[in-house]
């Protein structure tokens, strides 16, 4: 059964339990976690506060999805670089980014962070896609989570020149070859670069971890002119039954009539898809 969450840099002005309850009053059924929101480095979230995560979880009966905005906030840390000090810092990063999604009971990290993944000039564009690779494979193979799953993002050309359709994250995370390393597709950056959204989701059946879902405005579904019916559809086409996250860009909006304009939307959305396909 497909749901819904929401990540939580929208209510990024609201305390950590209002978070959770406003997700809750609104009917996400998870809360998807940008690390930033917490503290600028990974291992500066305390103890407690990880703890407090899983306790307002189960109090509003609101699933910790996942981690994404991975790279947000630290300094010097870069997956492709030429150093491999920088490329080790940045690996042991991401995998205590695992350490803290298997301590709250989260079952992804999104991967995107287009400028720390970046070909800088001068590096071999296929000797920066083992460099990635390393990254992932030792995140997938980490003790404990076998089961957690590493979303390979395609993103904008316009801010990375490093994995930007679905085809080509699809045939990297077959490359990689674990069966925990998937695919994420984002809904805003397919806009943009897919010729065809929805086939691009067809094409990633086998490998499809995740979805984000935003308007081609940077606002929540709903609040533009993307076509989810014909995404839904291709979703409910293919079977998907796992989450579908709203992410934002645009906080310009007040975040509760933001995200409850766009749960509405979705919700329709799902059941038109729903019902076309009986």
């Amino acid at each position: 059964m497909m749901k819904f969450a929401i990540c939580n840099e929208i209510f990024k002005e609201f305390e950590l339990e209002k978070q959770f309850a406003t997700a809750a009053e609104l009917g996400f059924d998870g809360l998807e976690i940008a690390p930033f929101t917490l503290a600028d480095w990974v291992q500066d979230i305390r103890p407690e506060t990880r703890q407090r995560i899983v306790e307002l979880g189960r109090q509003y009966n609101v699933e910790i999805v996942g981690l994404h905005w991975l790279l947000v906030g630290p300094t010097g840390l870069h997956v492709t670089d030429p150093d491999p000090a920088v490329r080790r810092r940045t690996r042991e990063y991401l995998q205590d980014l695992v350490r803290m999604g298997l301590e709250v009971g989260a079952g992804l990290i999104v991967v995107g962070s287009p400028a720390q993944r970046n070909v800088k000039p001068g590096v071999d564009p296929q000797e920066a896609r083992a460099w990635f690779k390393e990254a992932m494979t030792a995140c997938a193979d980490l003790p404990g989570a076998e089961d957690f799953k590493v979303c390979l993002e395609p993103l904008l050309s316009s801010s990375t020149n490093f994995l930007n359709r679905a085809s080509e994250a699809r045939e990297l995370a077959l490359e990689i070859g674990r069966p925990n390393v998937g695919v994420i597709l984002d809904c805003y950056s397919m806009s943009h670069e897919e010729p065809d959204p929805p086939q691009a989701l067809r094409d990633c059946r086998d490998v499809l971890f995740h979805v984000h879902v935003n308007d081609n405005n940077q606002r929540g579904p709903g609040w533009g002119t993307f076509d989810f019916a014909s995404v839904f559809k291709a979703l409910v086409e293919i079977g998907y039954n796992r989450y579908v996250s709203m992410e934002v860009f645009d906080f310009e909006l007040d975040p509760v009539e933001h995200a409850g304009r766009s749960i509405r939307f979705l919700r329709e959305t799902l059941q038109a898809a729903e019902e076309d396909q009986r």
